[in-house]
């Protein structure tokens, strides 16, 4: 079992991904703010990181934090959930991944499709196993 913080400011999205996640057999925390999300990094690091990209304080606050992440924790695997391509046309994808302006491991576009959610989780999680 693996631990898993999601970082959505969406109650109903993250307790569906959360169902989704303890159903595979893994431990999940839920917080709704980057700010949320840094204080528990700094309590309790898990084994990867499910992040929403747009917040109401910040539209790429997402983004922002997955640096953050970056830079203070190393490699934790984070896997992006976002809606961004449907608010803003810009065409963010896994081809947009790249170490200093999207360091994430892994991109998924919502509405998230739950089986490949499943797919998406188990590859972050195998790929990040020692």
């Amino acid at each position: 079992m693996s631990s898993l913080l999601i970082v959505d400011d969406d109650p109903d999205f993250a307790s569906s991904v959360a169902t989704v996640c303890t159903g595979m057999g893994h431990e999940v925390a839920i917080v709704h703010s980057t700010r949320e999300a840094l204080n528990r990094l700094e309590q309790q690091r898990p084994d990867a990181l499910l992040l929403d990209v747009m917040f109401p304080e910040d539209p790429a606050a997402g983004f922002q934090l997955a640096r953050e992440v970056r830079r203070r924790y190393g490699n934790l695997p984070i896997l992006m959930l976002t809606a961004v391509n449907q608010q803003f046309p810009l065409g963010f994808s896994n081809k947009d991944i790249d170490a200093k302006w999207l360091p994430v491991t892994d991109f998924v576009e919502k509405p998230v499709d739950f089986a490949l959610l499943r797919q998406k989780i188990t590859q972050l999680l195998t790929s990040a196993a020692p």
